[in-house]
């Protein structure tokens, strides 16, 4: 079946659910974004500052493209692949990534229609397209960051792939984790970022971005049917005996995928992993000093940042971790603030926002200035942060 959309919101879907921890049973797929087929429009749905997208099946350093296989990329660099991730489709694509700045988002898009206050996991497929190789004198790998976000920017799931290895063959790897939509927002974005900066081994596919309800099990129970005296409860007529063949024994629960890097009908047996959410510092956060730039002791209540720009606008852009969770991406500093909100109190007495430059703008170092409004007071913190040092400010409760 041919693929139109990049979104298929799937309501039958053969499927078989499986339990999970916290009790529940995995539903089949409510979306599933699997890139369409063909020259279909962009998943992302808003200009990206550091990623293109592009026509071809090898894009180069900081730019995307949606295509069914690759070939022949970079002088043999990248595996070959005949088709994308999706069973059963003519011709459909996958997203194919060539990485570009570290730490830089390369999807974006609204995840639309899920219920409030639900469980739900989300699970991709990815494959490290560089083959094993001497020609590169420092190993890259991609490491993405996956964070589902409401529109005023609250994060609500934060999941860490780990480093995507390279390998001799072909081989696509799922990564699923389980988070909690809040009981407000209708709409999620969904952001994609990869923490290593373009390079050797540092390129990916992507497809078939999953959204499954995580139900709850209910056991009923029921009392046994009474006798009475008068009755006598008649033998049990004994059930025939099953005979089992080899093609009903029962086997674990695989997912199978087709190999794809030969012309030959094979399959390859893959079990399930247990899916799990990594609460990983960000790379940007531990490769880079986190240079204190004040601290503030305040009493408990909610706490209001603003952030401009310091100085003349020259095209600085920053990213803002809270608590070493993202809560603004690569946003253009301006004489408009990015504003965010937080709460502190007794249990949660400490907070820290880290301040980190995604380029240096026309006039180095990255500079801004970050407006506090808390419950006892107003705050005005100047902030400088390059490729090396990130600043940090420190919230603690007034005792």
């Amino acid at each position: 079946m041919r693929k139109f959309g990049f979104i298929l919101i799937v309501f039958l879907f053969d499927l078989r659910a499986q339990a999970q921890p916290g009790n529940c049973i995995l539903k089949p797929p409510q979306i599933t974004i699997h890139f369409g087929a063909g020259n279909v429009r962009d998943v992302t749905t808003e200009d990206l500052s550091y990623y293109t997208r592009v026509p071809g099946s090898c894009p180069s350093d900081g730019h995307y493209s949606l295509a069914s296989s690759t070939s022949g990329c970079f002088s043999d660099d990248w595996h070959t692949i005949f088709e994308d991730h999706t069973p059963g489709d003519v011709d459909g694509n996958m997203l194919l990534v060539n990485a570009g700045m570290e730490g830089a988002t390369f999807l974006r898009t609204p995840i639309t229609g899920l219920k409030s206050n639900t469980v739900y996991e989300i699970g991709f497929w990815l494959m490290n397209l560089c083959k094993p190789t001497k020609k590169c004198p420092t190993l890259i790998l991609p490491n993405l960051n996956v964070r589902l976000e409401t529109p005023e920017g609250k994060v609500v799931a934060n999941i860490g792939t780990g480093d995507v290895p390279r390998v001799e063959q072909p081989w696509w790897t799922p990564h699923r984790a389980f988070f909690t939509t809040p009981g407000s927002a209708s709409t999620l974005m969904l952001v994609m970022v990869d923490n290593m900066h373009g390079g050797c081994g540092n390129d990916f596919a992507l497809d078939d971005i999953t959204f499954r309800e995580c139900v709850k099990q209910t056991t009923q129970l029921t009392s046994a049917p009474k006798t009475t005296p008068t009755r006598r409860a008649s033998a049990p007529k004994p059930l025939p005996k099953k005979v089992t063949t080899a093609s009903q024994k029962k086997v674990p629960a695989v997912e199978v995928i087709s190999a794809k890097n030969d012309s030959s009908s094979k399959t390859i047996s893959v079990t399930k992993q247990n899916p799990k959410i990594i609460p990983t510092t960000p790379w940007v956060l531990k490769t880079r000093e986190n240079a204190l730039a004040r601290r503030i002791e305040t009493q408990a209540g909610e706490i209001k940042i603003d952030v401009y720009d310091n100085g003349e606008i020259d095209g600085d852009s920053v990213t803002i971790y809270h608590n070493n969770a993202p809560v603004k991406s690569h946003m253009r500093l301006s004489d408009k603030p990015i504003s965010f909100t937080f709460t502190i109190n007794p249990s949660e007495p400490h907070h820290e926002i880290i301040m980190v430059a995604d380029n240096l703008g026309l006039i180095p170092p990255n500079t801004s200035v970050m407006i506090v409004t808390t419950s006892s007071g107003r705050y005005e913190v100047s902030i400088s942060s390059d490729k090396q040092r990130n600043a940090k400010v420190v919230f603690d409760l007034k005792q």
